[in-house]
């Protein structure tokens, strides 16, 4: 397994900012599931990763959410499969691919105007609906 992992750029993470423990994965699984950690629990410190630019950390503890702890780690669990080296490699996938969406800045929003032709249909729907609204009223004999 490499040393570092490419983000992208000229971003490369070390596998040494991982901690990796092992625990037992929740759910159904017969006579295995008491006596074998194979859920991989990976802890990266984002908020104190010397490898990552600034901005980066700000977009990937918004896109942590609930993984993100009050001290700045995001906390990934997978359990997807039954072995360990699996489940470890699938968090860590998981991890890169939150970094490499945070890698790319958002768009910048570019304020718009309607249309004239959006503004009458709008304008001519409401005088429609205003209409159809008239004509329901009561009836004189």
């Amino acid at each position: 397994m490499p040393e570092s992992i490419h983000i992208g750029g000229s971003v490369h993470l070390p596998l040494a900012e991982f901690e990796i423990d092992y625990i037992r994965s929740p759910g159904p699984g017969g006579q295995n599931v008491n006596k074998v950690a194979s859920a991989a629990q990976l802890r990266f410190d984002l908020m104190g990763s010397p490898s990552l630019p600034e901005p980066v950390k700000l977009r990937a503890a918004a896109l942590a959410g609930s993984r993100l702890t009050a001290d700045g780690v995001m906390v990934v669990t997978a359990n997807r499969f039954r072995s360990q080296p699996q489940n470890r490699d699938d968090a860590i996938e998981r991890v890169v691919a939150m970094l490499r969406a945070a890698l790319t800045p958002p768009k910048p929003r570019r304020a718009t105007r309607p249309t004239l032709g959006s503004k009458r249909r709008r304008l001519d729907t409401k005088t429609q609906r205003g209409t159809t609204k008239r004509l329901r009223g009561k009836v004189d004999l």
